[in-house]
């Protein structure tokens, strides 16, 4: 079943309804706060790079209280243990039983803070809950729900007391961007409200989890021609063989472009994906799954300058092929 014109409309405009409710909050970044929603209504995650006291925290209060959803923070520390995350099984003493108590992943929009400065054990707790939506505690397993999604923010890896997130982690995060600081408009808009824009700021819910689920899976449905399977392919192709580049992006890397670039097409209001689809979306959803030859690091090399490079090199289809 593939999603009608219709739908799409219905999908951009509820779309459009979440991104603006979040503006109210992270004021000046709809592009930030459109991706965080595209990385939601395709099932992932997102990865932010960024400096403390950019709004991350407010982001991911703020998407849960447009869809009625819950959201946890965890702060990660290099103390911090895997069961700190999932939760723990304690012995009830008046039942005679062992009790799963959760610990704070079990919530819609969770919020790992600084994941980078925990130890790679505790990072890779999380593995297993992006992946498949559940954690194994004392070989039972316990499901999260749905919506679900990780919001994780990392500090520069220069930075005293960080540890680099394993690849194989960096590979479950359907996208990386930044929040960055707000421009001087915005900032004296934040400084007018300063006393409304407190944490305890509410928003109006627009849609409730069920919406959100229900959204999620009209997206699986738009339509993509083998032409952009095509293109996807070749784009992945060439990360892997340019000579800058020791790690190319994965085949997770190739369906997770596809899987968002039909969010970001139904968000736009088309039942169907074009090129330009995927080229907005290439850089956020690829650059963090390349891994660069030590060489070109040390001469400046960056991954979002490759992406854009493969971007150029690699001719797309035409828009009439791709419909």
């Amino acid at each position: 079943m593939t999603m009608t014109p219709d739908e799409a409309a219905r999908f951009a405009a509820d779309l459009d309804r979440l991104v603006g409710a979040v503006e109210e909050v992270l004021l000046g970044k709809n592009r930030v706060v459109r991706l965080a929603f595209t990385a939601l209504l395709s099932e992932g995650h997102l990865l932010l790079d960024d400096v403390p006291g950019t709004g991350k925290t407010s982001l991911a209060r703020a998407m849960a209280q447009s869809v009625k959803g819950t959201s946890n923070r965890v702060q990660f520390t290099p103390d911090l243990l895997p069961g700190d995350i999932t939760g723990v099984t304690v012995y009830d003493q008046r039942s005679g039983r062992f009790q799963f108590h959760p610990g704070p992943i079990f919530a819609n929009i969770v919020l790992a803070d600084e994941i980078n400065r925990a130890s790679p054990k505790t990072q890779s707790a999380l593995l297993e809950v992006m992946e498949e939506g559940q954690v194994t505690v004392d070989g039972q397993t316990h499901a999260v729900g749905h919506p679900f999604m990780v919001i994780a923010t990392q500090n520069p890896v220069e930075q005293a007391g960080t540890y680099r997130l394993p690849e194989a982690q960096l590979d479950r995060f359907l996208m990386r961007t930044s929040i960055g600081y707000p421009d001087h408009a915005s900032t004296i808009r934040i400084l007018e409200g300063a006393d409304q824009r407190a944490h305890g700021h509410q928003i109006q819910a627009q849609l409730d989890a069920e919406e959100i689920v229900a959204m999620a899976a009209s997206a699986r449905t738009v339509y993509v021609d083998p032409t952009i399977h095509d293109y996807v392919s070749r784009l992945v192709d060439a990360t892997r063989t340019t000579r800058e580049v020791r790690l190319g992006v994965s085949v997770r890397g190739a369906l997770a472009l596809i899987r968002a670039a039909k969010t970001h097409a139904a968000g736009r209001g088309r039942h169907y994906v074009i090129p330009d689809d995927v080229k907005a979306l290439a850089e956020p959803v690829l650059a963090h799954r390349l891994i660069l030859d030590a060489e070109a690091e040390f001469d400046g090399v960056t991954a979002s300058n490759l992406i854009a490079q493969v971007l150029i090199e690699t001719p797309p289809p035409s828009t009439r092929q791709a419909v």
